[in-house]
């Protein structure tokens, strides 16, 4: 650092706090550490007594965190996400649809081994809210070398970000509710309405709910005439243990959808049944999902929703942080 004249400080960046004090009323840090001084500051400094500042030796091979944080900004930000103002050298992505976050996770990690700089993010794959969070960066030094930043960008910058947020495209749904008991009127199907109220959260809208008993060629028949009538996803409700008369993966197979897997490393819902007939997602829930506030359901519906492919690999990486809260 140096000292210099304040009428020489415009341009120049802080290198620690200076404190204001109003008698009676405030003292409290006027210029934060990392300010850079404009013209309409000198004024105010003046009126603090500054006749002399101490200042951050900035040569051309050093960054401002401000402007550090806008390469790792760029960086970071890709479709449906935007950035906030520089504060105190951080800067925020925000999302600006409902959606589901995804993030390259190889190279954010790549980034983060660098030193000096971070990005921290919401976990991949999380649905998010329109004006939510989704990120936040900063480098850590107030000072940064330009080449630090360009290790960065070579690892992604605006033309390649590292993550996005994709608007879910699937919109409308049919709900077959098995068991004899509710077909028959035996019970009361509480059931569907708590997969409608999950659906709804997403903007699905529920197009019919056929109560199918157990019978396997109904059940098909039903997952069927779903999707010829234009039913964007199917879902079965109930029937998933392994118990003879559970038989809605059979129902499910016989309906010539390609199974992805049936079964899953999460509690609750070990027993869900993903399967795809073309790009039409239907899913087998297990009994969990009426009753348990968090289920495998709620741990793969973003990515369903906005048709992010699932694979049998991408299901068994659910098992870490498999123990739903």
């Amino acid at each position: 650092m140096k000292e210099i004249p304040l009428s020489e400080a415009v341009g120049h960046v802080l290198c620690h706090d200076l404190t204001q004090i109003i008698v009676g009323v405030s003292k409290d840090a006027r210029f934060r550490k990392g300010h850079i001084v404009t013209e309409e500051d000198i004024p105010v400094l003046r009126s603090m007594g500054k006749e002399h500042l101490f200042v951050w030796e900035k040569t051309e091979n050093l960054l401002h965190e401000d402007e550090g944080a806008e390469v790792l900004a760029a960086a970071a930000m890709g479709a449906n996400l935007e950035k906030t103002s520089p504060k105190e050298g951080k800067i925020e992505l925000k999302a600006t649809v409902d959606g589901m976050l995804k993030i390259d996770t190889d190279r954010l990690f790549a980034i983060n081994k660098l030193g000096k700089v971070m990005i921290a993010t919401q976990r991949n794959y999380v649905p998010l809210k329109k004006g939510q969070t989704a990120a936040g960066m900063r480098v850590i030094p107030l000072l940064i070398e330009k080449e630090k930043m360009t290790e960065v960008a070579a690892i992604a910058d605006a033309s390649n970000p590292l993550m996005s947020v994709i608007p879910y495209s699937i919109k409308t749904c049919t709900i077959l509710v098995t068991g004899h008991e509710v077909l028959t009127g035996v019970i009361k199907d509480t059931f569907a309405p708590v997969v409608q109220a999950k659906l709804a959260e997403y903007g699905v809208e529920t197009l019919k709910t056929i109560n199918t008993g157990d019978d396997v060629e109904t059940i098909t028949a039903e997952i069927q005439k779903a999707i010829q009538a234009g039913s964007q996803m199917v879902l079965c409700t109930g029937g998933m243990s392994v118990d003879p008369d559970d038989k809605t993966p059979a129902a499910i197979r016989a309906s010539g959808a390609r199974i992805v897997s049936y079964g899953a490393p999460v509690l609750p819902g070990a027993m869900m049944l993903l399967a795809y007939a073309g790009d039409i997602p239907i899913a087998g829930l297990p009994g969990c999902v009426m009753y348990a506030k968090r289920t495998v359901f709620d741990r793969l519906l973003p990515r369903i929703l906005a048709r992010e492919p699932i694979t049998v690999e991408d299901i068994a990486l659910l098992g870490e942080g498999g123990l739903c809260p």
